[in-house]
């Protein structure tokens, strides 16, 4: 390994927002999946969450640009696991939703631990995910149509949460507790 790309992973790494993650619950079509963790690995998400009952997560394919070796994805065997899994991080669960009463995806502070639920491409959140999600949110459409893909939608609000979360310098230093930094690193240089 040349000691540019060494500085490369130690900058990259540096950047990892460990309190901002995405749930995806039953995102099953590969591309979408890859897609919105190459957003992830773009903004600086550490870990993923994924739940899907047909029995694991799709697999990668070129849409992710290899992202799937930095963005770490962790599967849950169900909803009520994985949200209960994030609350004991301390997370908010803000759910995707087409909804009356669901906010505009720029009214949330996205400067505290934060956790995006995403739904199936075709019929989006379920139900007992709404229920047990802190908050509905939506992207504004103008248009003839609904929503956005799933990929385009988490694309949107992580880059919100980027914008944000830069604002407010959390970018400007490490924010891994220095043991789980190590730990990644030592990963990622075997990568």
């Amino acid at each position: 390994m040349t000691e540019a790309r060494r500085r490369r992973i130690e900058e990259v790494l540096r950047r990892r927002q460990p309190d901002l993650t995405v749930l995806l619950e039953n995102v099953h079509k590969p591309h979408n999946l890859s897609a919105i963790l190459r957003s992830c690995d773009a903004v600086g998400v550490l870990e993923a969450h994924a739940v899907n009952p047909t029995g694991g997560v799709p697999t990668f394919n070129e849409t992710s640009g290899g992202s799937h070796k930095w963005v770490y994805l962790r599967v849950h065997p169900d909803i009520q696991t994985a949200i209960g899994h994030l609350r004991e991080k301390g997370f908010r669960i803000y759910a995707t939703a087409l909804r009356e009463d669901a906010q505009d995806f720029r009214e949330v502070d996205y400067t505290q631990p934060t956790a995006i639920l995403l739904g199936a491409e075709k019929w989006g959140v379920s139900e007992e995910a709404l229920a047990l999600a802190d908050s509905a949110i939506q992207v504004p459409m103008f248009g003839m149509v609904q929503s956005l893909n799933v990929s385009v939608a988490a694309a949107v609000i992580l880059f919100e949460a980027q914008r944000q979360r830069l604002k407010a310098g959390l970018y400007e230093g490490p924010r891994l507790d220095p043991e789980l930094y190590q730990r990644v690193l030592e990963d990622w240089l075997r990568k």
